[in-house]
């Protein structure tokens, strides 16, 4: 089929309105997040589920790269085009239409169709005192749920683990080259694909039942990584408690990277804890934090919900570069984020067509007007930020809440561990999370507004082995020099950290990368952690081989970790995990 036919027959099926070819109006789907990019021949927008099976019967026919994208949100240039070399037409299906949810059990597990978003998900669960997955940053801007269990990310929240299911509704090209249609969710359906779908999208199911895992029929499949608080608190271990490439969690959809279409998910979700309280620890000596860690997570009733680690440089440049952000979403709430963020990627498309304006224009106006906005840190945590190098918000739940007070009381009064804490209000807590929330962005933001007096930005985000007590980076002198601002940041009880570095003009990015996770390597650490391969990664041989099995002709997003991108090459190119 030529490009023309291709087109003809994606419009007979979607409509005309929904599939768009001309570059200037479709170019926000064909780039990245943060980067990477790439021509398509459309990117089309299937407002049924039916639509969505005939669009990729329509690509299969003709021989086309699909590339799955819903929210595109992602950090490693893994849901858009990347270059120009993959020999056949690429279509980018764009599934935020298809934002379905439905409630299985009063709400315990959910179905999620493929547009389906966490912000909606809250917003549903919250009457029913339930909450999903993931609740630090994604849901603010938009994440979707399919493209979280697709990518393995998340897991801040250490009750949860990574985002992962076993009960999953795909379409995958078989070594046959043709289009079929799995239904792993324990839901009855129906027996063609059409009335499959019809029937998932309008909610009507029949019979729930439970399946079996592949090879161990003793254990029920998952909606959720019910292995994992056991797997953190093993914190003598030598391997990390979650990465991309954990042949662990690689199953199906979950960690597919886009290799498959995925209709639905089946999920669980989670009860709102009784009560909730969060303290504020800082220390001088990381060795402090390396105890506290182990201790907090082996010594309660129940490990902490959560713990989410800044250091002082990380404090300082959210402070000044995150504050606007800070503002906005402390003024208006999570519920307008979405709006948000799409308006802002809008605004900075539009600007960036404008070669004549200058560079950033609207980071430069957004970070003028924090400039003239009132403080917005509480005195406490102002002032443990003068005292201490390192920062951690902890926050526990019910039976671990006093446990957790009196723990941290006696390991600080032992002259052995040198810092303080102590135990925020509603608004200190609020606060200090939303301070952490916008530090992900800080860097971008110090980097886009500073010019040419700043080199290249390098973000790695990094899992080290559970038994790890040395949990800073140690960086050879040669790279040291390279490197003007080291900005760490992360999820401190998993061991997965964010390390973000601002170049100095005209270093080497490419080669300080591959100093830095050469070092990595020789730590036992992994990488990435938790935003997937992506086209900036090299895939692993493990996830190499499932990336191949799920599809054998590489029609799917070729080329992720580094891939071929030729048909039937998803195996072909790239070793080890750099």
């Amino acid at each position: 089929m030529d490009h023309k036919a291709l087109v003809d027959a994606l419009r007979g099926s979607l409509g005309e309105a929904n599939v768009v070819t001309d570059p200037g109006r479709n170019e926000h789907f064909r780039k990245g997040f943060r980067s990477g990019g790439g021509p398509a021949l459309a990117v089309v927008f299937p407002d049924s589920l039916l639509g969505l099976w005939r669009a990729l019967q329509c690509c299969v026919d003709a021989g086309a790269v699909i590339i799955m994208q819903a929210a595109n949100t992602g950090l490693t240039e893994g849901s858009t085009p990347s270059g120009d070399d993959y020999g056949r037409p690429v279509v980018v299906i764009n599934t935020l239409k298809l934002d379905g949810i439905h409630l299985l059990d009063e709400g315990r597990q959910v179905v999620a169709l493929p547009g389906a978003t966490l912000h909606r998900l809250q917003e549903m669960l919250q009457p029913l005192g339930r909450v999903p997955h993931s609740e630090i940053g994604s849901s603010c801007i938009g994440a979707s749920i399919i493209g979280g269990v697709a990518n393995n990310s998340g897991g801040a929240l250490c009750h949860r683990g990574p985002a992962y299911t076993e009960l999953a509704l795909y379409a995958r090209v078989n070594a046959s080259g043709e289009l079929e249609l799995v239904n792993h969710t324990g839901i009855d359906l129906g027996d063609s694909p059409e009335n499959m779908l019809e029937n998932l999208e309008k909610g009507e199911f029949g019979a729930l039942r439970e399946l079996a895992f592949p090879g161990d029929e003793a254990r029920p499949r998952m909606a959720s990584d019910h292995q994992y608080i056991e797997r953190l608190r093993d914190v003598d271990a030598d391997t990390p408690s979650r990465f991309n490439a954990d042949a662990r969690r690689l199953f199906e959809a979950s960690g597919c990277a886009g290799k498959v279409a995925v209709f639905a998910l089946r999920l669980d979700t989670f009860a709102v804890p009784k009560a909730v309280r969060t303290f504020y620890i800082g220390s001088n000596d990381a060795a402090v934090f390396a105890r506290l860690r182990r201790g907090l997570l082996t010594e309660l009733p129940d490990v902490p919900v959560l713990g989410e680690y800044l250091h002082r440089d990380m404090f300082d440049m959210a402070a000044k570069f995150g504050k606007d952000d800070f503002f906005v979403i402390n003024k208006l709430g999570t519920a307008r984020m979405p709006q948000f963020f799409r308006a802002r990627g809008r605004i900075d498309a539009w600007l960036a067509k404008r070669r004549w304006l200058p560079r950033h224009l609207f980071d430069r106006v957004m970070q003028a007007c924090g400039r003239v906005l009132p403080g917005h840190l509480p005195a406490r945590m102002r002032a443990f930020r003068d005292r201490f190098e390192h920062h951690l918000v902890v926050k526990v739940a019910d039976d671990s809440i006093e446990p957790a007070r009196d723990w941290l009381a006696r390991c600080f009064a032992d002259d052995a561990n040198e810092g303080d804490f102590f135990e925020c209000t509603d608004d200190e807590a609020a606060r200090a999370m939303l301070h952490r929330f916008v530090s992900a962005g800080a860097a971008i933001r110090y980097q886009r507004v500073s010019g040419e007096s700043v080199g290249g930005l390098l973000a790695l985000d990094v899992a080290l082995p559970r038994n790890a007590t040395d949990w800073e980076d140690d960086l050879p002198a040669e790279i040291r020099d390279q490197v003007l601002h080291r900005l760490y940041y992360g999820h401190f009880f998993c061991h997965v950290f964010h390390w973000d570095y601002i170049l100095r003009p005209g270093a080497d990015i490419d080669a300080v990368k591959a100093a830095m996770l050469e070092a990595l390597d020789a730590r036992g650490a992994r990488y990435p952690a938790e935003h997937n391969v992506g086209h900036l990664y090299y895939a692993g041989e493990a996830q190499k081989a499932f990336f191949k099995a799920l599809d054998p002709t590489n029609t799917f997003n070729p080329g992720i970790g580094k891939t071929g991108k030729h048909r039937f090459d998803a195996g072909g190119a790239g070793c080890g995990c750099r």
